[in-house]
């Protein structure tokens, strides 16, 4: 009885330290470490930017309690007020402008999301696709044109207008899709060179009459007609639109196609072993096209989003710097549909909240942007955040180190066995020539 009892204290004890470590070792876990670690260091930045921590650092040795003082209140209120502009206002005068914040976050995340999920698409297919800041752009020109020089009824513009943009951030990732599938192009090069050609493409198209339709120091175009407008899901003062339930949409669809459908293996498959997935069938060049073409509309619908939901003109500054920040995107949310949706979510609430912080504490709002980049160079290299945290190795990894030191034991184990196999032989050989030639000598 204690020899079962003995055995199955044991047996929960193993599986225990077997869930810890499979946590530990989860790559959800490095993503918020990144997170906290570049938070750590922005409170470093927001210490020492501001005026009264410089002032007390200047008597930190009569008094340095006023220097952790000024510096604990720095942090503090800074992100506080992150948060308030991001989340929850606790300051505000009425619960609606209580949660409104958490609602710009949304609409701020909601192009973010889009051109993430084109990018994260073409990373797990194996493609390198820096070019969503061209797409985005793409999508924005044609999406607020058909906006503006059409005149539809209600939903149907707004239908017309997305898929115009998507369509044509499609066309446009497209084109570095068939020079790597028909000429071996290197898609990095590509859509690097395809972003500046669509940012130039939109500074001569604002400056062509037929396209734009004000005057003034800065070309726009005309507004976009009320009847393409994302409409609202949400009442005034709330700016949360139809683009929010697209971005749910989309990822959902991503989600089942990557994971659920067959083309989405063949990509998946394209990704993790180009030969392989030739040797199986599978049209590389084919899978290649499609990848770029679909996240090319992911973005192009990004760039339309920004068009028919938020500024209601194209103008020169319309993309911002959502396509490199969808790479970040990406990456935080590990080229997954759901880890980037919330990535995505995070960065809208960086952007939002980062207003209220530079206007009510001063700090620059530089700062997110630093602590946007260090989660970027945290989350490429992993084994740093795994080392800094003394964290296990992923359970994958480990496998594969045993399955090659297994591989190498019991090849080492061959050949020893080989070897005295042979020696074995030699030995009897070299009797029997013994035994022969005393023999001979005997006759």
């Amino acid at each position: 009885m204690n020899q079962k009892t003995t055995a199955g204290s044991t047996a929960r004890g193993s599986a225990r330290q077997s869930i810890i470590r499979g946590l530990l070792s989860g790559s959800w876990l490095v993503s918020v470490l990144a997170i906290v670690i570049a938070l750590v260091a922005g409170a470093v930045l927001i210490i020492l930017a501001d005026s009264d921590v410089q002032r007390a650092a200047g008597y930190i040795f009569a008094r340095p309690s006023d220097f952790f003082y000024y510096a604990f209140h720095s942090v503090l209120e800074a992100y506080s007020a992150l948060f308030r502009g991001a989340v929850f206002d606790w300051n505000a005068n009425s619960f609606v402008r209580s949660v409104r914040p958490l609602t710009e976050s949304l609409v701020s995340g909601t192009p973010l999301i889009l051109t993430a999920l084109g990018i994260a698409l073409a990373f797990r297919s194996g493609l390198f696709n820096i070019g969503g800041q061209g797409q985005v752009i793409l999508g924005a020109i044609v999406g607020g044109y058909l906006g503006y020089a059409m005149h539809l009824p209600v939903v149907l513009h707004m239908i017309v207008a997305l898929v115009g943009g998507m369509l044509a951030g499609a066309i446009w990732a497209s084109i570095a899709g068939v020079l790597k599938a028909k000429t071996g192009a290197n898609e990095v090069i590509v859509t690097i060179m395809l972003n500046s050609i669509a940012l130039y493409l939109m500074a001569y198209l604002l400056k062509q009459e037929w396209y734009k339709h004000k005057e003034g120091s800065i070309p726009l175009t005309a507004n976009i007609d009320s009847t393409a407008h994302f409409f609202k899901i949400l009442p005034d003062p709330f700016r949360l639109h139809i683009g929010f339930i697209i971005a749910i949409l989309a990822t959902a669809i991503i989600w089942w196609l990557l994971e659920r459908s067959t083309i989405g293996f063949e990509m998946r498959m394209v990704g993790q072993n180009p030969a392989a997935a030739r040797t199986a069938g599978i049209s590389v060049s084919k899978v290649t096209i499609v990848v770029m073409a679909i996240a090319g509309a992911l973005a192009g619908a990004g760039g339309a989003n920004q068009v028919l939901a938020t500024e209601g003109n194209v103008g020169g500054g319309i993309a911002g710097t959502i396509g490199f920040d969808a790479i970040t995107v990406a990456l935080l949310g590990r080229s997954r549909p759901i880890g980037v949706f919330f990535a995505g979510i995070l960065f809208g609430g960086f952007k939002a909240g980062g207003y209220l912080m530079q206007a009510q504490t001063g700090t620059p709002i530089d700062i997110v942007l630093v602590v946007q980049s260090i989660i970027v160079l945290l989350i490429a290299a992993p084994p740093l955040v795994r080392a800094i945290f003394r964290l296990p190795e992923p359970i994958e990894k480990r496998r594969e180190d045993t399955k090659s030191s297994g591989t190498s034991t019991g090849a080492a184990a061959a050949d020893s066995a080989d070897a005295k196999a042979e020696s074995t032989e030699a030995a009897e050989a070299a009797q029997t020539t013994a035994a022969a030639a005393k023999g001979g000598e005997e006759r």
